[in-house]
């Protein structure tokens, strides 16, 4: 047993408010740093091959050579790692990443980029059309998020979905501390919202208030009510989460947000671009747009479901008043009048051109196509899914379909100590590393330990569907003929999951992500 697990077997059960407490302890006790850097380099050394697998078949540059390279051995390099790369997503083997992926339509994009690839927001004078894509970019999206119940709609592109909660994040702390005076903001989300939410209350200094989620893993509204007080700024809910693919209930959430006067995020970065045309096509889908009054703000990715290029995401407001609290503007710098709409200064317009090209090429037609495509699929495979006793989907998603493994399988037993930290049950982690050995990159998830499938496109192709029910039964099988098999991943992921000191786990992501930048 590692130094990790039987950490796990003796602080399982220790409170969760003295865990900080506990690590600064563990950190003063001779060797104990040591071994555990140690036990970091064993499982990240297991991983490296997977993350730097061209290490010793390309030249790698620590500096800049003495010649330049020629470009068509530059070129011919990075056709040979698209070539490698390529086939996984093209043949529907991951979890979103890859939305869209038609070649004529990635090679539109790119045409689209190549036209644009001088182009720069922060410039508006030099590049007015970049400026009149961004805005329409902004209406369309409002417009499809229930802005023609209303004229107030106004927004921005950023670079992606964090960048548009952290937009909103600030936004709400600004208004809060300029209108009310309040220096100790809060925010309130369920545990089920995006990452990017906590990562907004470090960057900005703001208190995360996570509230628990209901048996059908939607925000509990009763602990929301609980949570508020005179410090919270703003309320949040997702349509649906990253983790569940489930509609918080946003109705009530956001009705909440305004009996107390304070903002509503609706973060739609998932669910944007799918859940207008879910509508349409007569799938249940609950209300969460700037229809409900009480919607303040709204985050939506175009380069998911909108199908555009990585890097552009659209942050809606209620009006221009609260937009104006994004804005940042300097008027006494010695370089002249700045400002800027969002964190960065210059943005690649093209990515915004290409934005643009994607909403108006594929219309409400295509995406309507493109929503029934990727909803048939999906039924397909939920149905797949629960025809596998030993597995169970967690509550009632449309398309991003998680799984875990069901209560009432029959149990696999053990003798040998620290077999299995969590259970003597089927571990759903190793089911995911057997999917990974079939050539599937899936999601794995905590609290409670599961695996999820975000569909796409890609996924909509034939026989892709039959193939991923096919592994998945095959990868089960595997896992209970073979439960001493760990493989690459579930070791981690059953650290992550079930080990109380987060600052230990915190420590093992920053030591994956050295691995990433490693030369």
């Amino acid at each position: 047993m590692t130094l990790t697990e039987k950490l796990f077997r003796v602080l399982n059960r220790v409170n969760p408010r003295v865990m900080r407490a506990a690590e600064q302890t563990l950190k003063a006790v001779p060797g104990v740093d040591a071994r555990m850097e140690q036990e970091y380099a064993s499982m990240l050394g297991k991983l490296e091959h997977a993350l730097k697998p061209y290490a010793h078949e390309f030249d790698a540059y620590a500096e800049l050579p003495p010649s330049g390279r020629a470009r068509e051995d530059i070129l011919r390099e990075m056709q040979e790692l698209k070539e490698r790369e390529a086939p996984r997503w093209e043949n529907g083997f991951v979890s979103g990443a890859v939305y869209h992926g038609d070649p004529p339509y990635i090679d539109f994009l790119n045409q689209v980029y190549a036209l644009n690839s001088q182009s720069n927001p922060l410039h508006a004078d030099l590049f007015p059309s970049t400026a009149k894509f961004e805005a329409e970019i902004v209406a369309m999206t409002a417009h499809l998020l229930g802005a023609h119940a209303t004229n107030e709609i106004v927004g921005t592109v950023s670079s992606g979905g964090t960048e548009s909660i952290l937009l909103a994040m600030k936004t709400y702390r600004d208004r809060a501390r300029d209108q009310k005076g309040i220096t100790a903001p809060e925010i309130i989300a369920p545990i089920s919202a995006h990452a990017a939410f906590d990562k907004a209350a470090q960057y900005f200094n703001l208190k995360l208030v996570h509230i628990p989620l209901r048996d059908d893993l939607r925000a509990d509204v009763d602990a929301a009510r609980r949570a508020v007080n005179k410090n919270t700024i703003a309320l949040v809910g997702s349509a649906p989460c990253f983790p569940y693919g489930v509609v918080d209930p946003i109705p009530e959430l956001s009705e909440l947000a305004r009996e107390h006067g304070i903002g509503f995020h609706t973060d739609a970065c998932l669910g944007g671009f799918v859940l207008p045309f879910a509508e349409k096509l007569g799938y249940p889908v609950p209300p969460y747009d700037f229809r409900l009054p009480g919607v303040t703000s709204m985050s939506a990715d175009t380069h998911k479901y909108g199908y555009a290029a990585k890097g552009a995401s659209v942050v809606l407001y209620r009006g221009r008043a609260l937009r104006h609290y994004q804005y940042y503007t300097a008027t006494d710098w010695s370089g002249g009048l700045y400002f800027s709409p969002t964190f960065a200064g210059s943005r690649p317009g093209a990515l915004s051109a290409a934005a643009w090209a994607a909403l108006v090429s594929i219309g409400e037609n295509g995406y309507l196509d493109a929503t029934r495509k990727i909803l048939e699929t999906a039924t397909k495979i939920k149905q797949g899914i629960r025809e596998i006793p030993e597995l169970k989907i967690l509550g009632d998603p449309l398309w991003v379909i998680a799984f875990a493994v069901a209560s009432h399988h029959p149990q696999r037993t053990s003798s040998r100590e620290g077999d299995d930290l969590r259970s003597n049950t089927l571990n759903i982690y190793q089911v995911m590393d057997a999917m990974t050995q079939r050539g599937w990159s899936l999601n794995g998830l905590h609290k409670p330990a599961a695996v999820h499938i975000a569909l796409t496109l890609r996924h909509a192709a034939p026989g892709v569907t039959e193939r991923f029910v096919n592994d998945l039964r095959d990868a089960v099988a595997y896992v209970r003929a073979h439960p001493e098999d760990k493989g690459e991943m579930a070791p981690v992921y059953g650290l992550a999951a079930n080990l109380p000191l987060r600052g230990v786990v915190s420590n093992l992501l920053k030591r994956y992500m050295d691995v990433l930048y490693k030369v």
